[in-house]
């Protein structure tokens, strides 16, 4: 099984065969899932989960697979979340790489945070899922446009107690949220349309288009997200957007425009990319 797989150009091949094997319940069932493997549907689509932040997340066909980059989204806004006061002020250098940011790993040890976070543009609801899982106090909000999304986020943002909206970014959450969001975590599309065609198959084939294409140069998403943060933004509240390096000074552009006080990110060891914002008012 394992050669199958390997020849079919799956690089963690040994792992993925184990993994097969733990969720097929009869000799056909792993027969059949061998062979969509090697057609090349995603893994996490065949098992029903992918992993992130250490926890099985549930995905199904024709979702947004979570990637491990976006766990630096994760640990930077609970990061944020543990700090007290400007969730900003002090976690950050400017340009700091994840390795000179270190101070997010606090958030390890604290779950008194209760303020509003909402995961906008939340595919499977793995971001919001992550954080609420650190923090169960908190209210958590997730959002998408995507009814296939929507029903595969309400399988784990409810499961933390947290709520999801159908709708195209903020016009899908509640009016009582506007000014009391505490951390806005997002990861909408941002891959340029014209790069889609350059991405692994598993990716442009399998994925909905709507959760890869951000426009032309990538950054139509996140104009919109800038534009609209800061009517939600809590006093000191922080939006946390993932990007590309190519395009963290554009993304960063973008927010600093509206005001907010910019910092970027960057982790070398998930090859990730986050801009955070952070509102004064």
């Amino acid at each position: 099984m394992a050669d199958a797989l390997r020849a079919a150009g799956c690089v963690f091949a040994e792992e993925e065969a184990l993994l097969l094997l733990e969720h097929a319940v009869s000799p056909d069932e792993l027969a059949d899932c061998v062979r969509r493997r090697v057609a090349g549907l995603p893994l996490e689509y065949i098992l029903g989960w992918a992993e992130f932040d250490g926890h099985r997340m549930a995905v199904r066909p024709g979702v947004f697979v979570p990637r491990r980059r976006t766990e630096l989204l994760v640990r930077l806004a609970a990061g944020l979340m543990s700090g007290e006061g400007n969730l900003l002020k002090g976690v950050f250098p400017a340009d700091s790489t994840f390795a000179g940011a270190a101070a997010v790993q606090g958030s390890l040890r604290s779950a008194s945070f209760d303020g509003v976070v909402v995961d906008l543009c939340c595919g499977s609801g793995a971001v919001g899922a992550a954080l609420a899982r650190r923090f169960p106090r908190a209210e958590l909000h997730a959002v998408d446009i995507d009814s296939v999304a929507v029903e595969c986020a309400r399988s784990n943002v409810e499961a933390v107690g947290g709520h999801v909206h159908t709708g195209d970014l903020f016009d899908a959450l509640p009016c009582s949220l506007r000014s009391r969001v505490h951390i806005l975590a997002v990861n909408a599309p941002y891959v340029p349309t014209e790069a889609i065609k350059t991405m692994p198959p598993e990716a442009r084939v399998h994925e909905p288009l709507l959760s890869l294409d951000g426009g032309t140069d990538g950054l139509d998403f996140h104009r919109r997200v800038a534009a609209g943060a800061k009517d939600w933004l809590a006093p000191h509240g922080c939006v946390l957007i993932e990007t590309s390096e190519q395009q963290a000074g554009g993304t960063a552009a973008l927010m600093a425009a509206t005001g907010l006080s910019v910092t970027t990110v960057r982790s070398e060891d998930l090859d990730a990319t986050v801009v955070v914002g952070s509102a004064h008012k």
